[in-house]
């Protein structure tokens, strides 16, 4: 509370700063309330609203009373906020008018006056009200007289800068009421100053801030503006906001270097581009570094002094905020961007200057980390902090290599003297850290003290750096950490050390596919194995490095003469060969067969011309390439075709690789590609396939355990092949890039033969590409002779000429002159032999050799064919022309017959689905010069022709129609049309209605004949008949051969018309036409045409006196549902067997619709006994019915319908308005029932139908079922 005599310059410690608030007045009344006032007074939180749309935010106030001096009153141009007064506060506790006139108005005058004077608005009276006093007092006025006249005095326009505070020191209500009364005054009052201050303070720093272009700002003054703000920020505990207030800092100091470093430059900045002398990394352990800030103040910071103050105050403030992780984030940036801003800014730094300041500042972060957290925490955010890790493992090896400590011979004395310059820069240890065992500065320099010293820290904190950069996964950065790590062993003579960690480096570069890494890290490797004397692993890495293209053709031909000069020494021992992997040396590009199809005969020439492409930068000779093949044969003796090998082959004979990335060749660990291969299993008896299967031909090398520990560029596991079939090529020179290479090769035994491995020799060195992938093989094969006879049309048609391949496949057999096929005659197929026959020879490849004659002899049983002379694995083919005599078709029962009992719907859908041709097969026995066994060959021949007959009627005029159907692709003239009966009847006449001699028959379409029936006496029950017509192809005018004509030959029963059935409907009495709903009478009408014949004496017939008669059955149905049959829709009958006999039936109708109604069907059926009838009938309902002895086995050319065609006329009610009128009306009926009126007509009657309403669509005169009115038998 007492201030010194002198003013003295604040030492500002963060969290101990608090708005300064002066007490004038009664000192000892303000000390005895002191305590409870600086306790009451954070308790409760205020709001505070900033300007600026900012959030509001709630503070605890807290102060710090000081005895009011007017030197504490802010001078102009005073710019710090911490020293400056918020409020002023008067205490008095006066209760006597006398000594408030003589003594407190004098006061209290006086220091009004003061703060006008510094233009200080903000001040409180507080007046103290004791009871004590008062009664000891009889002549004081009221307390409020006081505080009145003190309003009156000093408060006019502000009376509530005037408060009492009551009995303060006692426990009461009244006492609690008047302290939360003047603290809230108090911290209102308070409040609005501090905002009001703040806000012109931040509105001078603003317009500092602009002026930043002007000449003469300087960046250290407005550093310390900002900061004061920063500091205010601290005091209230806003820590974000003061952190953001460094931050602005850092962003303003960043751009002013970057763009320093594009050519514009502040004046200011050259404060900063002095030489760098002291680098003792930065200071965490204290709030402030008052040292550097003071340096600031001075603007004789450097750049570094100022990164590390700055970076200080932000590590406060971050603890301060409980986030130590993002304090290790910052600081890996900072070091880096220090780097680079000493760079632009073109700052002086002694060698290994950065380096110590960087691995100080790395240990300091981590320590100051560390002091925050504990193990758990810093176990399980090693992701944050292994990154300074890492950077102080680098800057400690740059530091040891700096001081000649990790050379073999030690540090000499240049190095010395640079150790002990960079040690005098880090100056003194600070005090803070002075009793600290492991403090940075004892670490580094004890590190920089000896060689082993060095290696021991180095090695700790690269092991350090491995193990955590392995526990959180980042595998690449681990191994970089092991790349100099082994470097570092590679200078301290350890190569067994160091290739561990280049091996893994390697790896994991291969296997992420880093170019530019692996490349780098081979170079390493092969410096190492160099070392240690592994021969085939260095020269491994040799070749791939040789064909890197990543390096320069200077490197390249280095390694590549490595190689060649190994190559050209002489083994020890004799005949030792290393054995390396060829993808680095060179690549297989394609390989070329010729023949194309990759397939020869036992004693051809196969030719393989390869592709390889030269990795190497400098052409090498290479004094023999060869390609291993491994040669099997089929199980069972089963030997493949050359047709057959020559449809499974590649057409060009080309067969492509993939190329190989150079950049990145893959690693001998990655497993080698499929080799798969089909395997059949055939039966040793016909040799029929009867199992199928893939193997793996590789499987032992991927099975194979893969091995952790070796070098993945190490050719583990590479055997040649041992195998008596080579193909090889000598003396060749691989020039850079692609060159062909061509084999030659004379096949000895057939089999199929693989290309397994492809080899390299160089002396010494051999380079093997241990699989060829895809899979690549050639066959020799060793073919029996063969004859393959196939017609030359999808289909061979009998009846007219078809020519005919014969196709000889010599094989190892060599046709001679003299030699002929014997082919055994066949009397249903003629060989028709042309006067020029001509055969072509061609070649295993199937170029045409030459032409040849053919001669043909043919005799009764054997025709003779002569073939050329034709050297062994050759193919002659010619044609010959073939003629196969058709088959007369016969009737197979009703499905030869058209007009059956069937729907005709029916009968067209099955019409489409029997559209086949009928064929016969004719065998031919071949006698061939090469073996003592027939081979049989069977030609298959269709008829082109498929016919049908039907009988039709018109009462009892009956015809015979013949309907030829061309189902063949062809089109045929026929001709000569005849129908003949073969019966020994004369008194039969067929009248053929055909006028024309010849007619065109197109493919796919059908021509009908046509004959009538007469006969002069009575018929009999059957007739047997045959028909012919010439036919030829339509495409050609004349042939050689004369055709036979086509024949069908077919039999017709029961032919004549025994009854004829009427029906008639008569409209009710008084109508003229039938209405819908009323009963109308209909009238069947059965009429005998002859008296009895044979047909009729059955068991059914029943003899009285005078006439024979048999008992017939009809029935009367409507399927369309037009009519409504009343009362009893069927019965029996009596129909007597004699000429004109007529019997009528009489029943009642409805119809049920208005139009034109076809009449409903009348069936007739015939009586037959029970023991004969086993056929049975649906019913209505769909059901079957048992058996009865009424069956409809009369054939529709019985029976004749008289009224067909004909309908009756309805009309709809008279009372319906909603009914549909008859055409008549102009009104059209429904859909259903709109049928036309059709006048009775004559029509054709179909054979085997049963009823007439079923088979009406071959009535050609009507043409539709709808104007049938009756049904016949």
């Amino acid at each position: 509370m007492d201030a010194a005599e002198e003013p003295q310059p604040p030492v500002i410690y963060t969290m101990e700063n608090k708005p300064i608030v002066t007490c004038a007045g009664d000192q000892n009344l303000f000390t005895s309330l002191y305590p409870t006032l600086s306790q009451q007074l954070p308790r409760e939180p205020m709001e505070w609203r900033r300007s600026y749309g900012r959030a509001p935010k709630m503070i605890h106030l807290e102060s710090n009373f000081v005895q009011f001096k007017e030197e504490l009153l802010p001078k102009e141009g005073n710019k710090a906020l911490l020293t400056f007064p918020f409020l002023h506060i008067y205490w008095t506790e006066c209760c006597d008018t006398e000594v408030y006139k003589a003594t407190v108005k004098d006061d209290l005058t006086k220091w009004q006056n003061i703060l006008k004077a510094h233009s200080s608005v903000d001040w409180l009276i507080v007046v103290v009200e004791n009871d004590a006093k008062k009664k000891n007092k009889t002549n004081i006025l009221p307390r409020t007289s006081i505080a009145d006249k003190m309003r009156n005095d000093f408060c006019n326009k502000q009376s509530d800068r005037c408060v009492v505070l009551s009995d303060p020191l006692k426990d009461s209500s009244r006492t609690q009421e008047s302290w939360n009364a003047f603290l809230t005054k108090l911290r209102t009052l308070l409040l609005l100053s501090f905002t009001k201050n703040l806000g012109k303070f931040e509105d001078d720093m603003r317009t500092l801030r602009e002026k930043r272009t002007e000449p003469g700002w300087s960046f250290c003054e407005y550093f310390m503006v900002q900061e004061e703000l920063a500091f205010v920020f601290e005091m209230l505990q806003q820590f974000e906001d003061a952190l953001v207030q460094y931050d602005e800092l850092d962003a303003l100091f960043s751009q002013y270097v970057v763009n320093f470093g594009a050519g514009d430059g502040a004046n200011w900045l050259a404060f900063f581009c002095q030489p760098v002398k002291s680098w003792n990394g930065l200071v965490l352990r204290k709030p402030i570094d008052m040292e550097k800030r003071e340096l600031l103040q001075r603007q004789e910071a450097t750049l570094l002094d100022l990164r590390s103050y700055l970076f200080s105050r932000q590590c406060t403030l971050l603890l301060f905020l409980q986030r130590p992780w993002e304090v290790a984030q910052r600081a890996l940036a900072l070091l880096h961007s220090c780097v680079q801003e000493l760079k632009l800014l073109e700052v002086s730094v002694p060698p290994g200057a950065l380096d110590c300041w960087v691995f100080l500042s790395c240990l300091e972060v981590l320590q100051r980390i560390e002091g925050c957290c504990d193990r758990a925490q810093m176990d399980s955010n090693i992701a944050h902090t292994v990154g300074l890790w890492s950077y102080a493992t680098e800057k400690l090896k740059s530091l040891g290599y700096l001081c000649g400590l990790v050379s073999e011979r030690g540090p000499n004395s240049e190095d010395l003297n640079r150790t002990v310059d960079l040690l005098a820069g880090l100056g003194a240890e600070r005090p803070e850290t002075a009793n600290a065992a492991q403090s940075p500065y004892k670490k580094l320099k004890e590190a920089l003290s000896s060689v082993e010293a060095f290696e021991k820290h180095y090695l700790d904190l690269s092991h350090a750096a491995i193990e955590m950069y392995t526990s959180i996964g980042r595998i690449r950065s681990a191994k970089l950490v092991g790349k100099d790590l082994a470097e570092f062993y590679m200078r301290k003579q350890s190569p067994q050390k160091a290739e561990v960690y280049l091996q893994g480096a390697l790896r994991t570069y291969l296997a992420e596919g880093w170019a530019l890494p692996i490349t780098h890290t081979r170079k390493q490797l092969a410096e190492c194995q160099k070392h240690l004397g592994q021969v085939e692993n260095y020269l491994q890495t040799s070749s791939l490095l040789a064909s890197d293209c990543h390096l320069t053709d200077e490197e390249r031909r280095h390694f590549c003469r490595e190689i060649l000069g190994f190559a050209g020494q002489q083994s020890d021992p004799p005949g030792h060969k290393v054995v390396l992997p060829m993808h680095s040396f060179a690549q297989l590009r394609d390989l070329h067969f010729d023949p194309s199809n990759a397939v020869v005969h036992v004693g051809g020439v196969l030719s393989v011309e390869m592709t390889l492409c030269s990795q190497m930068p400098v052409p090498v000779h290479v004094e023999q390439i060869a390609l291993s093949v491994h040669f099997s044969i089929e199980k069972n003796s089963y030997r493949k075709t050359a047709e057959w090998l020559t449809k499974h082959k590649t057409s060009n004979g080309v067969i492509s690789f993939p190329a190989e990335a150079t950049s990145l060749p893959a690693s001998q660990h990655s497993p080698p590609a499929l080799e798969l291969h089909e395997v059949f299993e055939r039966s040793p008896s016909d040799n029929a396939l009867h199992t199928a299967g893939i193997i793996c031909r590789n499987a032992h090398l991927l099975l194979r355990r893969q091995e952790s520990g070796s070098s993945p560029d190490t050719p583990a596991g590479l055997t040649l092949e041992d195998g008596g079939h080579v193909l090889r090529c000598s003396g060749v020179t691989l020039e850079p890039g692609p060159n062909r290479i061509t084999f030659r090769t004379q096949a000895r035994e057939p089999g199929t033969y693989t290309l397994r491995q492809l080899c390299a020799v160089l002396g010494r060195v051999w380079f093997v590409l241990p699989h060829i992938y895809p899979l690549v093989q050639y066959d020799v094969y060793s073919q029996e002779p063969q004859l393959h006879v196939e017609p030359l049309a999808d289909r061979l048609l009998a009846g007219i000429p078809q020519k005919v391949k014969f196709t000889v496949t010599t094989g190892h057999y060599t046709v001679k002159q003299g030699d002929s096929l014997q082919l055994s005659n066949v009397e249903a197929m003629l060989i028709l032999g042309q006067a020029e026959n001509r055969a072509v020879i061609y070649s295993n490849s199937r170029e045409k050799s030459c032409d040849a004659w053919l001669r043909i002899q043919s005799s009764d049983k054997v025709t003779s064919i002569s073939l050329p002379a034709a050297p062994a694995y050759h193919a002659i083919e010619f044609e010959l022309d073939v003629l196969s005599m058709p088959p007369a078709p016969t009737t197979t029962g009703d499905g030869d017959t058209l007009g059956t009992s069937e729907p005709h719907e029916k009968h067209r859908d099955r019409q489409k689905a029997g559209l086949h041709m009928d064929s016969t097969d004719h065998k031919v026995s071949i006698d061939c010069p090469w073996s003592i066994y027939s081979t049989v060959i069977a030609l298959t021949f269709s008829v082109p022709f498929r016919t049908t007959h039907a009988l039709l009627s018109a009462g009892t005029r009956k015809y015979i129609q013949v309907c030829v159907q061309n189902l063949s692709e062809l089109d045929f003239r026929l001709s000569d049309g005849a129908l003949v009966d073969t019966g020994a009847g004369t008194h039969l006449q067929l009248v053929p209605l055909n006028t024309q001699c010849q007619q065109r028959i197109y493919s796919k379409q059908s021509v009908f004949f046509v004959w009538e029936l007469k006969w002069v006496q009575e018929p009999p029950p059957s007739l047997h008949c045959r028909f012919s017509v010439g036919f030829s192809p339509a495409s050609e005018e004349r042939l050689s051969v004369s055709l036979k004509p086509y024949t069908y030959e077919f039999q017709v029963d029961n032919f004549f018309t025994l009854y004829t059935v009427r029906a008639e409907i008569a409209p009710p009495a008084g109508m003229e036409h039938c209405r819908t709903g009323a009963l109308c009478c209909l009238e069947v009408s059965i009429t005998r045409l002859s008296g009895l014949l044979e047909v009729d004496k059955d068991e059914a017939l029943t003899e009285s006196n005078e006439y024979f008669s048999t008992k017939l059955m009809y029935e009367v149905v409507d399927n369309s549902s037009n009519w409504a049959v009343c009362g009893k829709s069927c019965g029996v009958i009596s129909m007597p067997v004699a000429a004109q006999a007529t019997h009528r039936v009489h029943m009642e109708v409805m119809p049920l619709f208005a139009g034109y109604l076809p009449l409903p069907d009348v069936r007739l059926f015939k009586y037959l006994p029970h023991h004969s009838a086993h056929s049975s009938q649906l019913d209505a309902a769909g059901s079957r019915t048992t058996p009865c002895p009424w069956t409809s086995t009369w054939t529709s050319s019985w029976t004749a319908a008289a009224s067909r065609g004909e309908a009756a006329r309805t009309r709809p009610p008279a009372a319906s308005t909603g009914a549909c009128l008859c055409p008549g009306s102009r009104r059209f009926p429904p859909a259903r029932s709109s049928t036309p009126a059709w006048a009775p007509r004559s029509w054709w009657s179909p054979a085997r139908t049963t009823t007439c309403w079923k088979s009406v669509s071959h009535d050609r005169t009507s043409g539709s079922s709808a104007g049938l009115t009756a049904s016949a038998l």
